[in-house]
C-alpha cells in the first residue's frame, strides 16, 4: 500500500488489517500515526481530500506543542518552520478602535517546555513535514482521496470494521479491520456523528474573515498578536510564521457572509493598516464560524476522538491545534503501551476525562476572551475599555497568561505535592559531550528526575527492572551525577514546587513529585496503576538496559 497525494490516482487500500485506522489526515491524525508507528504499530490514515487543505487554519502554536513535535522528530529538521514570539514585539495587546493600548500581556514568560511560549507558523508547511515523516515511518501509510463511510465496533479486543470509498468514485468501497479507530476528522466529524456522541456548546458563535498575506517589505508591528476591540469592526492582527501575517475580521450584521468572503473586502478591511495590493500579496482567505464546543465523551469501545472532532474553541488564545496535538500525544502513548502489553487496557479509560477536563478550561478562557473582543455595543465597549485601562494601571492586578491548566479528573496521577497533573519542565542539560534539550539528550518517555541523587539507587531491583522495561529514563541533577542542569530550569521548578524529585509521563505531565526518599513510592504506585494484575498482561517489547543519563 503506497501513499499518494495525486488527485487522479489515490492510493489503493491493500492493507486491510492494521492495528489502528485514523480517519483524518490533518496535523492531529498525522502526528498520531507517526507516534504510533514509531512505537511499532501498523497504522492506516484515511483522508478524504486528495491534496492538502488549501485554506487558512491554525497559525500559532505554543511551547508544549513544539515539545510534542520534538518527541516525534519534527523539530530536528523543521525548527525553522516556527517563528518565536520574543523581545519587545513578542507580546499580546488589546487596543480600542482609536488604536489606544488598553492592556498589554507579556507572553514571553519562561515556558516549561524548552521552546518559545508562542510561535507563528504556516500550517501547510507543518502538514507537509508531518506527511513526509509519516511516509518514512515503518508501518504507517497515508491514503488520500478516500472517504469514511461507516464503522462497526466489535467490542472487547476484537476491534473495529471500517468501510471507506474513493472520494471521487463512491461506488468503489473497501473494508478495513483494526484493533482501534481514531476519529480525527474535524469539527463535522463523521466518526463522532455515527457514534451518536452528543456535543456541548458554550453558546458563543461569531463569523470571522481570516486573511493570510505576505508583506512585500518590512512591517512594523508593536506585538506578536494585537486584538483591536473596536465595536465598529473587531479585528485581530497576528504573526503567522516566517514571512507571513494574518488579519481576522468579525462579520457585522449588515454584511452577508458571501460579501465578507471576497478579496476586495479583505483589501478594504486591511487598508487602514497600510496593507494594500502595493505593499502585500494576498495569499488566501476564508470565513469561519468561531465556536466553543466539546464532545460529551471521547471514547466508545475501541473508537476514540481527537482534535476538532473532540473539541472546538475560538482562536483568540491560539490553542485549538495545540489542544489537538496534546490529544495525539496523550492517546498515542496509552495505545502503544496497551499494544505492547505493558499496561492494562483500562488505562485507555483515563484519556477522555483527562483531556476533556483540561481542554474545557481552555475553551472557557477562549470564549471569555472572544466575548471581550467581539463586543459590538459602543456603550458596553466603552465600559470594557475603562475597566481594561484600570487593570493595566494596577501593579497588583493579575495579568492574563495563556492558560496552562492541570489534567481533568479522574487522572492517571498520584496525589503528591499538588504539581501532579501539571506540565513537567524541559530544560537544557549536558551529559558527557552532549548538550541540548533533556528529551533529546537523556530521553523521552517516563522520566524520573531528582536533584538529590541518583533515582535508580532508591529503587528495588524489581521496580527498577520494570521501569526500564516500560522505557523509563532516570537523571541525577544533584551535580554529582552525569547530567547537568545547564540553565537551572529544573532547580527553579523544584524550588517553586518545594520538592526534590518528579516522575513525568510520556505526555510530559507530572505523575508524582516530592522528596527524593519518595521515589520508590512513585514507581510502585505507577506500577500498580499501569499493571494492577501483572500476570494477565504480558510484555511484547522490553527495551534493553538503561543507565542514569542514557538517551533512548
Amino acid at each position: 500500500m503506497t501513499a499518494s497525494s495525486k488527485k487522479s490516482e489515490p492510493a489503493p487500500l491493500l492493507r486491510r488489517a492494521v492495528d489502528c485506522v485514523i480517519i483524518g489526515g490533518g496535523p492531529v491524525g498525522l502526528l498520531t500515526a507517526v507516534l504510533l508507528g514509531q512505537a511499532g504499530l501498523r497504522v492506516s490514515v484515511v483522508e478524504r481530500w486528495p491534496a492538502r487543505y488549501p485554506l487558512p487554519r491554525a497559525c500559532t502554536i505554543d511551547h508544549e506543542a513544539l515539545r510534542i513535535l520534538q518527541a516525534a522528530g519534527v523539530m530536528r529538521d523543521h525548527a525553522d518552520l516556527f517563528e518565536p514570539s520574543q523581545g519587545e514585539r513578542g507580546g499580546y495587546e488589546f487596543r480600542n478602535g482609536a488604536g489606544e493600548l488598553l492592556q498589554a500581556i507579556d507572553w514571553n514568560r519562561p515556558a516549561e517546555s524548552g521552546w518559545a511560549n508562542t510561535n507563528g507558523f504556516y500550517q501547510p508547511d507543518l502538514e507537509a513535514a508531518l506527511e513526509e515523516l509519516a511516509a518514512a515511518t515503518p508501518g504507517v501509510t497515508v491514503h488520500r482521496g478516500w472517504t469514511f463511510l461507516s464503522l462497526a465496533d466489535e467490542h472487547g479486543h476484537e476491534g473495529v470494521s471500517v468501510r471507506v470509498s474513493r472520494t471521487e468514485q463512491p461506488d468503489e468501497v473497501e473494508h478495513l479491520r483494526a484493533r482501534w479507530l481514531i476519529g480525527a476528522d474535524g469539527a463535522n466529524s463523521a466518526v463522532r456523528t455515527q457514534l451518536g456522541i452528543e456535543v456541548g456548546d458554550s453558546g458563543f458563535q461569531a463569523d470571522w474573515l481570516v486573511v493570510d498575506y505576505r508583506p512585500k517589505g518590512e512591517e512594523n508591528w508593536s506585538a506578536f498578536v494585537t486584538q483591536y476591540c473596536d465595536p465598529a469592526q473587531p479585528a485581530t492582527a497576528v504573526n503567522s510564521g516566517p514571512g507571513r501575517r494574518r488579519f481576522e475580521f468579525m462579520r457585522r450584521e449588515d454584511m452577508a457572509v458571501d460579501a465578507l468572503n471576497r478579496a476586495d473586502t479583505a483589501w478594504r478591511l486591511m487598508e487602514p493598516w497600510g496593507v494594500t495590493p502595493e505593499t502585500a500579496r494576498l495569499e488566501r482567505h476564508a470565513v469561519y464560524t468561531f465556536r466553543g464546543r466539546w464532545a460529551r465523551t471521547w471514547r466508545k469501545g475501541n473508537v476514540f476522538l481527537a482534535g476538532d472532532a473532540a473539541h472546538l474553541m475560538p482562536p483568540f488564545l491560539g490553542q485549538g491545534l495545540c489542544a489537538g496535538l496534546r490529544d495525539a500525544r496523550a492517546l498515542s502513548w496509552r495505545l502503544a503501551m496497551t499494544h505492547q502489553g505493558l499496561t492494562t487496557p483500562a488505562v485507555l479509560d483515563t484519556y477522555g476525562p483527562e483531556r476533556s477536563g483540561h481542554v474545557r478550561e481552555i475553551i472557557d478562557e477562549a470564549v471569555a476572551a472572544g466575548r471581550v473582543i467581539c463586543e459590538l455595543d459602543p456603550v458596553k465597549a466603552a465600559a470594557r475599555d475603562a475597566e481594561m485601562r484600570k487593570r493595566s494601571r494596577d501593579p497588583l492586578a493579575d495579568t492574563r497568561q495563556p492558560p496552562h491548566p492541570r489534567l481533568g479528573e479522574p487522572s492517571l496521577t498520584m496525589t503528591s505535592t499538588g504539581s501532579e497533573g501539571r506540565l513537567a519542565p524541559q530544560g537544557r542539560v549536558r551529559s558527557g559531550r552532549r548538550e541540548g534539550l533533556f528529551d533529546d539528550v537523556v530521553g523521552q518517555g517516563w522520566q524520573l528526575i531528582s536533584r538529590a541523587g541518583n533515582p535508580a539507587e532508591c529503587l528495588g531491583g524489581a521496580d527498577l527492572s520494570w521501569f526500564r522495561q516500560i522505557g523509563g529514563v532516570v537523571a541525577d541533577l544533584s551535580g554529582r551525577g552525569s547530567v547537568e542542569d545547564v540553565d537551572g530550569v529544573y532547580a527553579r521548578w523544584f524550588d517553586e514546587h518545594a520538592c526534590e524529585a518528579l516522575l513525568a509521563r510520556p505526555d510530559f505531565y507530572v505523575f508524582a513529585a516530592g522528596e527524593h526518599a519518595r521515589i520508590p513510592a512513585f514507581v510502585s504506585q505507577l506500577r500498580r496503576t499501569l499493571q494492577p494484575d501483572m500476570g494477565r498482561h504480558r510484555r511484547r517489547h522490553a527495551p534493553g538496559p538503561l543507565h542514569e543519563g542514557e538517551g533512548r
